[in-house]
């Protein structure tokens, strides 16, 4: 039985203090003064100083461009060919080499420390903002408050912003002048505060986590971040090859549960000639079908889908890393031709209305409309790679 005690009066008026403190939150919405009153008390009852709350919140605002941008995001309906010649260009490509030799120390030490090779830390650097030149020009305090104060994710966002108390409190972040993205992610390999307050690295030995400034922080923050996403030291992510005319199509895509052995024994070769990894788990990607390019996914490219959810963005994410790390531009074969985004549209509105699960009717193809579009392929007698084409919205029709 537990036991109890008799609260002094002092005690009692601290309870009570708190517990007012408490009530007087609002989760979102209403009148933001409010909302950040009630924000300080969370704040203050989980450790920060009044002080640091006070300070981080001094002056924020409701930015309607960051509620823009949340509602507007339109770069994945690209497709993969599109989305990762761009962003995998050759002139990021030589810098990213360029990095690794500068920082090699650096990477040296994470690698070390977290098994994180350098390419896969170097494609995210890359990747995020073009190795620190482009970070985000949105105020970090206001955008966290915008989308904390939204209700349209505030169960995301109210901690990052109680993280970012925490960095003020620390001396690694100035609330009225620290710039990001809009969604909040912070410095060269773009983090939330929350993933900083956690997992944050001292890399150039300073005293402080900085990383819009610092590479070596950035660079030690991003491995040990990775390392926790469940990166496996020494194995694979991401390998190019080449497929049959005919394969198991359906199997394609993740939740597979083959390994990469059984795929080879059907026929998909590895363009490295390099099968070792075959008892590990493989998934085939065919990000534009068949006759696109083909890429084999190990345990580790889940690591990538927990960086970012975008499908496009982790296969080119995970490539650029490859490249990084030796392998040669994959093939792009000659995908068949795919949708325009209202034909894509069309395509989610009648899939949805069939009772599939694929989202948003946003003219973006995610993981439930791939998975829509692979069962409706195998009812028509089609390949059921995953692609949908004309031909198969026609049938649809």
């Amino acid at each position: 039985m537990p036991r109890f005690r008799r609260l002094s009066a002092a005690a009692l008026l601290t309870c009570l203090m708190a517990g007012t403190a408490m009530a007087q939150q609002v989760p979102c919405g209403g009148d933001l003064q409010s909302f950040l009153a009630g924000v300080k008390a969370e704040a203050v009852a989980n450790g920060a100083s009044p002080q640091a709350a006070d300070e981080a919140l001094a002056g924020a605002q409701i930015d309607q461009k960051v509620l823009a941008m949340d509602r507007t995001q339109g770069v994945f309906k690209q497709t993969f060919i599109e989305f990762s010649s761009r962003t995998v260009s050759k002139g990021r490509y030589d810098i990213g080499l360029k990095k690794m030799q500068e920082y090699a120390n650096v990477f040296s030490r994470a690698e070390q420390e977290y098994g994180v090779p350098p390419g896969v830390i170097t494609a995210f650097w890359g990747m995020e903002t073009d190795f620190g030149a482009f970070q985000g020009n949105f105020n970090t305090r206001n955008a966290l408050v915008t989308l904390a104060h939204d209700c349209r994710r505030p169960d995301l966002f109210r901690p990052q912003l109680l993280a970012l108390i925490t960095m003020v409190q620390h001396g690694d972040l100035d609330p009225a002048t620290n710039t990001g993205a809009w969604a909040g992610e912070i410095g060269q390999v773009q983090m939330l505060p929350k993933d900083i307050v956690a997992y944050g690295v001292d890399g150039d030995g300073d005293g402080h986590v900085q990383l819009k400034t610092s590479a070596p922080d950035a660079i030690m923050t991003a491995a040990k971040f990775i390392q926790h996403l469940g990166f496996k030291r020494g194995e694979p992510w991401l390998q190019e090859v080449t497929v049959p005319d005919t394969l198991p199509w359906e199997k394609t895509g993740f939740d597979s549960g083959m390994k990469a052995g059984d795929w080879f024994k059907l026929g998909v070769k590895p363009r490295d000639g390099n099968t070792k990894f075959a008892d590990l788990e493989g998934e085939l990607l065919l990000p534009q079908g068949r006759k696109g390019p083909a890429f084999m996914a190990y345990p580790n490219f889940q690591i990538y889908l927990e960086w970012n959810k975008s499908f496009i963005y982790t296969t080119s994410a995970a490539y650029f890393a490859t490249r990084l790390s030796g392998a040669p531009p994959y093939l792009k074969g000659n995908p068949e031709p795919g949708l325009s985004v209202d034909q894509m549209k069309q395509l989610q509105t009648k899939l949805k209305a069939m009772g599939y699960n694929v989202g948003d009717i946003d003219g973006i193809l995610g993981g439930g409309t791939r998975d829509a579009v692979q069962k409706e392929q195998l009812k028509h007698n089609l390949p059921a790679d995953g692609w949908p084409t004309p031909a198969l919205l026609a049938d649809l029709k």
